[in-house]
């Protein structure tokens, strides 16, 4: 299935959008979606662990099951002061 992922700040600069579409199984989880962001930038491996997502507006887990409408949100950690 096809999924829409919204990117943010450094994860956007890397894919070079802030909408990606990636394709994943029909039973895919944040960590299928997370692993075909990587595979298809791999200069995001750095940052892998410390990706969080959101489905529909709700922080999810690794094991947070997608749907190909579902609103998906990568969120790169933030720092500042």
């Amino acid at each position: 299935m096809r999924v829409c992922v919204k990117l943010f700040a450094a994860v956007r600069d890397i894919a070079g959008d802030e909408k990606i579409e990636l394709e994943v199984s029909g039973d895919a989880d944040i960590a299928e979606v997370r692993a075909a962001m990587i595979a298809k930038w791999p200069s995001l491996e750095p940052y892998a662990r410390f990706l969080n997502f959101a489905v529909n507006q709700t922080y999810a887990t690794a094991i947070t099951r997608v749907a190909a409408d579902d609103e998906i949100a990568c969120i790169p950690p933030v720092s500042g002061g």
